[in-house]
């Protein structure tokens, strides 16, 4: 089967754009009271993992994309480079992944991180900017094992490489 390579332009993630699929989350001064800038989690289906995930380079491409019923997912890199993630819409079932057209492609700096709501489609984070990147993950504790629904595009002949702007 032919592979057809589609690029993605990444846009620099802002609230405004990230909003339809959760909450981008800055930093705060400690002490300040709980507000709408602070991420709405949604951790009651288990156990909660707040880990530190480790991932090799793997470059910018990506031939599936996943998206966690159950949970708010939480992706934050540790250190001072930028990282790329790939999103959808929530759609409700692997049947109706996302299409090119409604993928968008976000690249995250250092000392940010993204809330994404239940359901968000999601490919990344990926990065070509160092041999490996270490990334808070949280989670819940079987979040994988449970709650891991793919698409594959490259069984349909298609893969996607994320560009900068």
């Amino acid at each position: 089967m032919v592979v057809a390579s589609v690029r993605l332009k990444a846009v620099k993630v802002t609230e405004e754009r990230f909003r339809p699929f959760g909450q981008l989350v800055r930093p705060t001064h400690d002490g300040k009271p709980f507000d709408s800038q602070d991420a709405r989690l949604n951790l009651s289906q288990g156990m909660p993992r707040f880990y530190i995930m480790r991932l090799p380079r793997r470059g910018m491409s990506f031939d599936r994309i996943t998206y966690h019923e159950k949970v708010t997912q939480c992706l934050g890199g540790l250190g001072e480079k930028d990282w790329y993630m790939a999103v959808a819409k929530p759609s409700g079932n692997v049947e109706n992944y996302p299409k090119e057209e409604d993928l968008v492609a976000f690249r995250v700096p250092p000392g940010v991180f993204l809330k994404m709501e239940e359901g968000t489609w999601h490919a990344g984070p990926l990065f070509d900017n160092a041999d490996h990147m270490d990334f808070y993950n949280l989670e819940l504790s079987d979040t994988n094992v449970v709650d891991h629904n793919t698409h594959v595009y490259s069984e349909h002949g298609t893969t996607y490489t994320i560009v900068d702007e």
